[in-house]
């Protein structure tokens, strides 16, 4: 488990008489929410815990789990669409991974949950994240959660609760899990081999297992080359949104809401947020800017990032949006 939520998670395990039985564990995404929700899986199933109650990491319980085998241990995660002829044709379609978590999904809950334990132990349900739950799969879990079996325990993961039924967060208890601390963070991404992990970091808005992610992407360097071709206050936009066309619409979205957001914040505050890498472009870029004009902009891009899966043209999305931000970083643009 990342050793920041050490704590919580022994506070937690206190309580293990009183545990109820729907816990929804919250907060950003990429923290370590589902890693924190795996660990206390393990210590509820355990055959041998430790004085502070966390897994033994020895018993027969955690050998299962940690191969993936344990019989009282499910998972619920958003689906895999297979082909149904996939195994007819040699070329047929990949599987694809669907959005959302189905009714069928929680169905299969049914015997698992109502049959014994395979040890006359507990049985654990992690399910993540909670908001992947599309209607009829919520409607189904609903009751599971009303009615549960002795000794059975629900661990919701959401990244965004505002999305999940009231009826389903009525039911279960909620445990908040914020940032680590940045020093924490920045050493545990240094141990992981991250090259420049604060800039990591601050990309990744303190989440340290989004900014490993990130890094081993190689997602830094191609943001560093974007800011790059883009820094220039006399860039050509539509040159621009030739090469970069081909980039996906979403990280192209990402990477520049974050880079109006640092020109207004250096200019009005003094304060670069997201890309300390890239301070003396930005400064000279804050002086130049109109700081409201940018800041307008930003709050478009965040706007329009809500309709980003819906069909659009990204090449002319691109171009678009580079016009736009080229006619604040030079008004002569816009003027001509």
């Amino acid at each position: 488990m990342t050793i920041w939520f050490d704590s919580e998670l022994h506070r937690l395990l206190q309580q293990r008489g009183q545990l109820p039985h729907a816990l929804l564990i919250k907060g950003p995404q990429g923290i370590g929410k589902k890693d924190f929700g795996q660990s206390l899986a393990a210590a509820l199933l355990c055959e041998n815990p430790g004085p502070q109650g966390t897994a033994c990491g020895n018993c027969s319980s955690c050998n299962w789990l940690a191969s993936g085998a344990h019989p009282d241990f499910r998972v619920l995660s958003p689906a895999t669409e297979s082909d149904q002829e996939a195994e007819v044709e040699e070329g047929a379609r990949k599987a694809k991974v669907s959005p959302w978590i189905t009714i069928e999904q929680v169905r299969e809950l049914h015997d698992f949950i109502h049959v014994s334990s395979h040890r006359g132990g507990r049985k654990v349900i992690l399910i993540c994240p909670a908001e992947a739950l599309n209607v009829n799969a919520a409607n189904a879990l609903l009751k599971n959660l009303e009615e549960p079996p002795a000794h059975t325990h629900f661990i919701l993961i959401s990244h965004r609760p505002h999305h999940l039924p009231p009826t389903i967060i009525s039911r279960c208890r909620q445990l908040s899990l914020g940032q680590p601390d940045p020093e924490v963070a920045l050493e545990w991404l240094k141990a992981h081999g991250v090259a420049e992990p604060e800039v990591a970091l601050a990309q990744c808005s303190g989440a340290p297992l989004r900014a490993l992610a990130a890094s081993e992407a190689g997602e830094l360097q191609a943001r560093r080359a974007f800011l790059t071709r883009i820094a220039p206050a006399n860039f050509d936009p539509l040159q621009a949104a030739e090469i970069l066309r081909d980039l996906p619409l979403e990280q192209f979205l990402s990477w520049l809401q974050r880079w109006t957001y640092d020109i207004a914040s250096r200019r009005m505050l003094g304060s670069i947020r997201f890309n300390p890498d890239m301070a003396t472009e930005l400064d000279v870029l804050a002086r130049q800017a109109n700081p409201l004009a940018m800041l307008r902009l930003h709050r478009k891009l965040v706007r329009q990032q809500r309709h980003i899966h819906h069909p659009l043209n990204a090449r002319l999305y691109i171009e678009s949006a580079l016009f736009a931000y080229a006619a604040v970083v030079n008004p002569a643009l816009k003027a001509a």
